[in-house]
């Protein structure tokens, strides 16, 4: 029930009790009224029967005397009190007017006749006297007749004072019972009004009111210092404090469901700026391990327990490899055809092993654990794929934010592609179209490189030029030429290995830069150039042309000569090769001669 309801009854009950009350009070007042009125009456009509009967006696003893003494002055009493007669009908009159009962107005008449006899006897008896009949008059007065009819008086005012005294006592014990009763009901009821007041006071105020308020307190301070951990306590009242509750229990959950919004928009905006801070690190790669490295430190960050891998398609785009991994994956292939990947055949991102309603990738096993495959596209065309594992088997990775995953694919994608691109623009710039080998342009950066470089290292340069290179060319076509260069340029790039670098110096002049290695090793690399080219045979369009031959010329540094010179003395030392016979290796050493070593 509600409190105002309470309230209201409370009020009401309040009000009916001291509308009784003071009716109880009232209606005692009245019965006091009435005991009053009847002790009055009581006492008037004592007063009454009291006048009768002292007035009948006081006649009768001034007449007594008057007969017996003879003197004048109770003859004057006894014609004084002659007058009786009259007050006795006041009496009478007084007592009709009181509303005595008839029984008791019969007796009060009978009185008054009793009197009026009583008064002829006596008026006789003076008369007697007066006529000188004494004897006469006493026998009147002392007779039985006059004593006949004074004690019928005295006992009439008797019975009259009794039957009085009877009605107007019973009167009175009424009143009392009445005036005490309604009184005893009156205190009842305040007492009843004065306990429903204390009971709405302990009730309402108390355990309806104070103390839910009291524990509301510390509620409400809680909330107000946003801590939405405790537990509202239950309330099934339906009241203001009900109400009340209900509204603290809304507050609550209104203020868990801002915080969750609030840290999902907290985790939303640090998966952004994860995001972003990757995006401008993919940015700023230079190499493809670079961008692996990125991508295992954030990717993580940005699907926390979620394992992963990043493939990169091989350039025949017909193979994935692994470049990098997170959280250690273990349930797909390091490197696998990319016709094993349902994404990359779709082009979209592909879940596999989620309630086992869609066909799973080939490059997973068997173990029914979750995996999202992302593909990456650059330009329309697959470039890698992002894969996503949770070995809980909860399909965490394939319910992300499909915005994020979208993002971050396509920006890994484009950072692949403009790393490949990178590499291809810096291969042109720094290696032969035709081929393969580093450009003359890189040879004199490499050069510069050595010049500036102040450590004693050793640096042998070879000077290679393709024998009767024109001819070859005017006989089977600048083609044909072009696939010599091609054919050499690998030969010599496969000899070399590491033990230097190849650049193509111009036209069908090659050189190769080895360095820490001494002047015996570098003459032995020059021959092993020469006779690997001269033995490998030559085919054009399915005929055995050749055999080729080169002329090798070799020079040294700092011992030979400085740096600045190396190309001048090796290139001096080819064209010494080239006057004394073509097919040949010469070395310009600085010992005082050109040493010349011919191999055939």
């Amino acid at each position: 029930m509600r409190i105002t309801t309470i309230t209201n009854w409370a009020y009401g009950i309040t009000v009916v009790l001291t509308v009784l009350s003071a009716a109880a009070f009232i209606l005692s007042a009245r019965s006091a009224t009435q005991e009053r009125q009847a002790i009055e009456q009581h006492l008037l009509l004592n007063s009454l029967g009291e006048e009768l009967a002292l007035g009948a006696e006081e006649t009768t003893d001034e007449a007594r005397l008057y007969v017996m003494r003879g003197e004048a002055r109770h003859l004057d009493a006894f014609t004084v009190d002659e007058g009786e007669e009259r007050r006795r009908d006041a009496t009478v009159g007084t007592l009709r007017g009181l509303g005595v009962p008839d029984r008791e107005l019969q007796v009060v008449e009978q009185v008054a006749v009793n009197a009026e006899a009583l008064d002829k006897i006596e008026e006789a008896a003076v008369a007697f006297y007066r006529g000188g009949n004494q004897t006469g008059a006493r026998d009147t007065l002392f007779g039985p007749e006059h004593e006949r009819v004074q004690t019928a008086l005295l006992d009439a005012v008797t019975q009259f004072r009794a039957l009085a005294t009877a009605r107007t006592e019973a009167a009175m014990r009424n009143a009392q019972a009445r005036s005490d009763l309604w009184a005893d009901i009156a205190k009842v009821i305040l007492a009843l009004t004065a306990a429903v007041f204390l009971a709405v006071l302990y009730f309402v105020l108390r355990r309806r009111v104070a103390i839910p308020l009291m524990r509301m307190t510390g509620i409400v301070n809680r909330l107000a210092k946003q801590d939405f951990t405790f537990e509202v306590p239950p309330d099934r009242r339906r009241d203001e404090i009900g109400e009340m509750n209900d509204a603290i229990q809304i507050f609550r959950e209104n203020g868990l469901e801002r915080n969750r919004l609030d840290d999902e928009r907290k985790q939303d905006q640090r998966t952004k700026d994860l995001i972003l801070q990757m995006m401008h690190r993919l940015q700023a790669c230079y190499a493809q391990n670079e961008l692996a490295e990125v991508v295992a430190l954030f990717v993580p960050q940005i699907f926390p327990g979620i394992a992963g891998c990043l493939y990169t398609m091989n350039e025949s785009r017909t193979a994935l490899a692994e470049v990098s991994r997170w959280l250690d994956p273990a349930h797909t292939q390091p490197s696998f055809p990319a016709a094993a990947c349902w994404g990359l055949r779709r082009g979209r991102p592909h879940v596999s092993h989620v309630a086992d309603n869609d066909i799973p990738c080939q490059h997973l096993d068997d173990s029914g654990v979750p995996g999202l495959c992302v593909p990456l596209t650059a330009l329309g065309e697959a470039i890698g794929l992002l894969y996503f594992e949770d070995r809980s088997k909860d399909a965490t990775a394939a319910d992300a934010p499909r915005l994020y995953l979208e993002l971050i694919a396509e920006n890994i994608g484009l950072a692949i592609a403009n790393l490949r691109l990178r590499d291809k623009l810096m291969s042109l710039a720094v290696r032969d179209a035709l081929t393969g080998l580093f450009n003359r342009r890189s040879l004199d950066e490499a050069l510069n490189n050595l010049h500036r470089d102040k450590s004693a290292r050793t640096v042998v340069c070879i000077m290679i030029d393709i024998d009767h290179f024109k001819r070859f060319n005017d006989e089977f076509g600048h083609d044909a030429g072009d696939e010599v260069l091609r054919h050499v340029a690998q030969i010599v790039s496969d000899t070399v290995g590491a033990a230097g670098t190849a650049y193509r110096f111009g036209g069908e002049e090659l050189t190769v830069i080895a360095t820490d290695i001494a002047d015996e090793e570098g003459f032995g690399l020059a021959e092993k150039l020469r006779t690997s080219v001269f033995t490998t045979p030559f085919s054009y369009r399915g005929r055995i042309v050749g055999p080729l031959s080169i002329s090798v010329g070799i020079a040294s540094s700092p011992v030979s000569g400085p740096t600045t010179t190396l190309i001048n003395r090796a290139d001096g030392a080819l064209l010494q090769a080239k006057l004394s016979g073509r097919n040949r290796t010469v070395a310009a050493f600085a010992m005082g001669a050109e040493e010349e070593l011919k191999r055939g």
